[in-house]
Formats: C-alpha cells, sequence, structure tokens
C-alpha cells in the first residue's frame, strides 16, 4: 500500500499526488528509514464496532496506526493499517504485524 509513505519519507504519496496534480514542485525525497505495514483486518457481521488496545499499540516507537472509521463489518473488511520503521524492513514488518495482531476490535452483533 502506498499508504507506507506516510512514515516511511518526507513527503507522501498523497502529497505527491496533490503536488503533480496542482503542477507544485516536487523536492527531493529523503527517507526516514526501512519501513512496512501491515493491514487491520476483521472478519465478522458486527455493528458500532470499537477498538481496544489501542493506547498500548500506540506506545510502540517509530510507528503510526491509522484506522479507517468504519463503523460496521460484514464479512472480511480491511479496517486500517499499522506502519513501522525500524533498522531493517525486516524488523518494520515484524513490528507492523505485532501491531496489528495486538489491536482487538468488539462490537454488538448485527
Amino acid at each position: 500500500t502506498g499508504m507506507v509513505t506516510l512514515i516511511s519519507q518526507e513527503l507522501s504519496e498523497f502529497a505527491l499526488h496533490v503536488r503533480a496534480i496542482l503542477g507544485l514542485p516536487i523536492p527531493v525525497i529523503r527517507q526516514a528509514g526501512p519501513s512496512a505495514s501491515c493491514a487491520v483486518l476483521i472478519d465478522a457481521d458486527t455493528a458500532n464496532l470499537r477498538w481496544h488496545n489501542v493506547a498500548d499499540v500506540l506506545r510502540t516507537p517509530d510507528t503510526a496506526l491509522r484506522l479507517f472509521g468504519k463503523p460496521e463489518v460484514r464479512g472480511h473488511r480491511r479496517m486500517g493499517v499499522t506502519l513501522a520503521r525500524s533498522a531493517t524492513i525486516d524488523a518494520a514488518r515484524a513490528t507492523a504485524r505485532d501491531m496489528a495482531a495486538a489491536l482487538v476490535a468488539g462490537a454488538e452483533k448485527l
């Protein structure tokens, strides 16, 4: 996903698109370091989705969490993404996966 650019470099994919569309200059893009993302997936039929353990997940250094704010799930759905930067890509991947696995979703059944 291009969302990894939110943590991997100075200008994200989204900022670069805006600059390109508006004809604005695109500077040299500096990498922040080896980075990775992991999709936050849920497989359920739920309404009024609530996330638990978010504070613990956000305590992880050099990381970010983007939850998409979707209030309900019917089946398999991508609900967000975890982002991590580390000394190596493998370490960043492991951190992003651990963050996604640590998130707990709870809700009412549909």
